[in-house]
């Protein structure tokens, strides 16, 4: 008995303590009963007497026998009337005491639930893993193979991004903040002895803005000065890529305007987002995108600005040869014909397709180099030579973009470069010039939708053309 009472928890033993204390004084004390005994004894024969549990009252005389049986009657009554108040104030005493232990074991669980963490952060350093960031924080190895376990996203960390480590006062990690980008954070939290992750984005504000770019050195100094980031110069080749070949198709004085979005977030610049609308004015003839909300462009009229085919199926810095029916071939010194165009670019820039096909060729010859052949649809093939490496196999089929080689000077090449050519029904073509398919046009059911996109973005085109307009007059004339 003496072992279970040990074994029991504290606020039991407590309770058990005080209820036994109360027994054993009530059983010292003088009972009801007993007192109405002795005031028996002394009770004169021939009268009545009433019993309360106040004391005894002298009533009046006759049937004393069977009066003093109901009156004892009513004196254990009374009795048991006292016991049970002895009872419920025992039971009161005890949640009394029961009540203050459990608030506190409670308030005691809620401290653990939602400690007071110590933070500290640390940066990933060229070399750091997870591992070793963990052991410089004071924290076990079990710790970073359980986080690591529940945080895969964390085996792949940048060197200069901070992670925020929360500790408790123990030194155990209850909680990590590592931010996947500008917008998003992942958090790993120990919930119930075992960590969760789950990811938090904020909310990022768009504002539209305008650029706007006249060329006279290349696209892209233009593109730079500007105002525009390397990926919306690439973005905004890609848009016009069908009908026009950034190569050898864009002259001094064209010009091109963007309307696009900036994105804060916490009021901060984190950088560019979509292009919206563009307008580029290539060798006088006008060309409009307008961004719809499947992430296409259409010009003004709906129809799709994607083309069967890429005019260019290279990002390049410049040409060193143009399409020529004839050309003195540096290495073989005689006159040929040039079927072709040469991209020149640096060793390693990838090759695309140029539209949909099956890879037919994907070899090397000491001409050609490292090639490779696509046979397309309506008997058209395109050729793509002197890669430094082919990324296709034969018989592979390939999407418009996908990139199928990487710019070298393999086979009879005196630079790297690429030499793209385009046959129609086996006859060389050139790729600048050549007609291809009409672009498809927008669903019918979107036809209206779009019809209002449109001539917003038309307007913002025209409203921030003429505000630069205005700008550069007021310049002039101040100037």
């Amino acid at each position: 008995m003496k072992n279970l009472y040990l074994s029991l928890p504290k606020q039991h033993k407590v309770v058990i303590s005080v209820v036994s204390s109360l027994l054993v004084l009530s059983l010292l004390l003088p009972s009801e009963k007993a007192t109405a005994s002795k005031q028996a004894s002394a009770l004169e024969v021939g009268k009545r007497y009433q019993v309360t549990a106040q004391g005894v009252t002298q009533v009046a005389k006759s049937e004393p026998v069977a009066q003093l049986t109901r009156d004892e009657n009513l004196a254990t009554h009374s009795e048991n009337s006292v016991k049970n108040q002895q009872n419920s104030d025992v039971d009161t005493l005890a949640n009394n005491l029961v009540e203050p232990v459990e608030a506190a074991e409670n308030s005691k669980q809620a401290q653990v639930v939602a400690p007071v963490l110590n933070w500290q952060s640390a940066t990933v350093k060229k070399g750091d893993s997870l591992a070793k960031i963990f052991k410089r924080a004071g924290l076990s190895a079990r710790t970073t193979y359980e986080v690591d376990k529940a945080a895969k996203q964390l085996k792949k960390i940048n060197v200069g991004d901070t992670l925020r480590i929360g500790k408790d006062d123990q030194g155990e990690l209850v909680s990590l903040a590592y931010p996947l980008s500008r917008i998003k954070t992942l958090y790993v939290d120990l919930v119930d002895g075992k960590y969760q992750t789950h990811t938090e984005e904020k909310a990022v504000e768009v504002r539209e803005t305008f650029a706007h770019g006249i060329i006279n050195s290349s696209f892209w100094n233009a593109g730079i000065s500007a105002g525009l980031d390397d990926n919306q110069i690439i973005s905004l080749a890609n848009i016009f890529g069908w009908d026009i070949d950034f190569a050898l198709d864009i002259r001094k004085g064209d010009s091109f305007h963007v309307v696009y979005e900036n994105r804060y977030v916490d009021g901060e610049y984190i950088g560019p987002g979509k292009i919206l609308a563009a307008e580029f004015v290539n060798q006088d003839e006008e060309f409009k995108a307008i961004r719809f909300t499947d992430d296409e462009y259409y010009t003004p009229a709906g129809k799709s600005m994607r083309k069967a085919f890429l005019r260019a199926p290279v990002n390049f810095r410049y040409i060193s040869s143009n399409f020529k029916p004839r050309r003195f071939h540096p290495i073989q010194k005689r006159w040929k014909a040039h079927n072709g165009v040469d991209y020149r670019a640096s060793t390693g820039t990838p090759v695309v397709a140029a539209g949909n096909g099956k890879v037919t060729h994907s070899t090397y010859n000491k001409y050609n180099g490292n090639y490779v052949f696509i046979q397309h649809g309506d008997g058209i093939v395109t050729k793509y030579l002197h890669f430094s490496k082919r990324a296709v196999k034969k018989g592979q089929r390939v999407k418009q973009g996908e990139v199928i080689g990487y710019v070298g000077s393999t086979g009879m090449s005196q630079a790297p470069h690429l030499h793209y050519e385009f046959l129609v029904n086996g006859t060389h073509r050139n790729p600048r010039t050549v007609k291809l398919p009409d672009a498809k046009p927008i669903a019918k059911k979107y036809k209206q939708a779009f019809a209002a996109v449109a001539e917003k973005r038309i307007q913002e085109l025209n409203g921030s053309k003429q505000a630069l307009l205005a700008m550069q007059g007021n310049r002039q004339n101040n100037g």
